[in-house]
């Protein structure tokens, strides 16, 4: 594959990338109580008010690294954006935890900041982290960094330590669990913390980033052959179709977190780990062959899983997948990875773009066409869109910068 091809590749994702910025923030601000809608429908127009803390979080972090590292994103408007969002959620997103002195954040909050809802899980929080941080990079706000540590040693308290302060309570016949979820997104806030730090913030995360590692390689099964979603605490395969469910996006976005670690650690296994079992696997396991496109969720032995969107295509594991093939490329210049990441970015960019409203669809049926048009919703925001887009721009300027070595 040639270098035109891969300056087509960047000039589609760049075009793109501006797209998507413009259309959140033409429609997704909230001039009155500050903050962000995220049910946007197909034009944009708001179709429902309830904001979640998930996407506000994500949308201040997006804002913040645009405006951070890219020259054409460094503009007041996507600055004054992002601190007007992270005001909103130092302002209500808190409310007080199960334990005592801790605090929650909420999962939903009505427009003017009223908590809705609260999820036992701690993905509120971790993206209340990457907020705050990354905020704090933009303003030189200390107490916003000090509010991203704090929260990041609670979390580490309910993962390892004591999870009362979640608030769930544990059930007799409720086996505990190691989801893959939860190592991922703290060693993506051990990322995001040490980033730029010195030696002794580095150090302070060290044995946690191992930690996280380990329990994602745990989720490595059937004698290499399959990542799966859940396993035991141990590192055994669970029963039932909880047991054998497959998740192809998530294993693509955690090989693309361990091909970073293994990148700052020079470790030549954990690269060949990451991209053999956690980016091969998904993709051989997860592709339609019939469609084309990733399939949302899989069962290890052929089962229909049980959740009934099980088949359907959606925005963010593709997403997953290009920054995961490209990244790998760029790493080992093997031409194979180019090749999945053309495929995986053909049909992504024929099926998911809105040509003529802007931004991507995010749901559609197996077969490649629209389920649901509406541009954001509860789960949907700006992020994995604009975060893809964004990283592989990087990656492709970066190859293109060195062009003797792109191939």
């Amino acid at each position: 594959m040639s270098a035109v091809k891969l300056e087509e590749f960047r000039e589609r994702i760049r075009k793109e990338l501006d797209t998507t910025v413009d259309f959140w923030l033409q429609h997704s601000h909230d001039p009155l109580h500050g903050g962000f809608f995220t049910c946007l429908g197909r034009d944009g127009e708001v179709y429902d008010e309830l904001k979640y803390v998930w996407l506000q979080g994500r949308q201040v972090w997006m804002y913040c690294r645009l405006y951070r590292t890219m020259d054409r994103f460094h503009r007041p408007e996507i600055l004054e954006a992002a601190k007007a969002g992270g005001a909103f959620l130092r302002k209500f997103t808190r409310v007080p935890g199960a334990g005592s002195g801790q605090w929650k954040c909420a999962f939903s909050l009505t427009r003017d900041g009223k908590a809705v809802k609260i999820q036992r899980t701690i993905f509120s929080e971790c993206f209340y982290i990457l907020a705050m941080d990354e905020l704090s990079r933009v303003t030189g706000d200390k107490d916003m960094q000090l509010e991203a540590e704090q929260m990041m040693e609670q979390l580490i308290s309910w993962v390892r330590g004591d999870p009362a302060g979640l608030g769930r309570p544990q059930l007799p016949g409720d086996v505990p669990t190691n989801s893959m979820a939860v190592p991922m997104m703290l060693l993506c806030l051990v990322q995001q913390l040490t980033e730029g730090g010195g030696a002794e913030v580095v150090q302070k995360y060290t044995e946690l980033a191992s930690w996280c590692v380990q329990q994602i390689l745990q989720h490595i099964q059937r004698g290499g052959t399959a990542i799966l979603e859940n396993v035991s605490v141990d590192g055994a395969e669970l029963p039932g179709c909880q047991g054998r469910l497959q998740n192809p996006g998530h294993a693509l976005e955690a090989g693309w977190f361990l091909l970073q670690v293994s990148a700052q650690q020079k470790d030549e296994a954990l690269q060949r780990t990451a991209i053999d079992k956690f980016m091969e696997l998904p993709y051989q396991n997860g592709w339609d062959k019939e469609h084309g496109g990733l399939f949302y969720f899989l069962d290890v032995d052929g089962h229909c899983p049980t959740q009934l969107e099980w088949n359907m295509k959606l925005w963010w594991p593709h997403c997953e997948a290009l920054i995961a093939f490209l990244m790998a490329y760029s790493h080992t210049r093997e031409p194979a990875l180019l090749h999945r990441f053309s495929e995986v970015f053909e049909y992504t960019f024929k099926n998911f773009p809105d040509a003529q409203k802007g931004e991507w669809f995010g749901y559609l049926t197996q077969e490649g066409k629209v389920a649901l048009d509406f541009k954001g919703g509860p789960f949907k925001g700006f992020f994995h869109v604009p975060r893809c887009l964004y990283m592989c721009e990087r990656i492709l300027d970066d190859m293109l910068a060195n062009k003797d070595r792109a191939f």
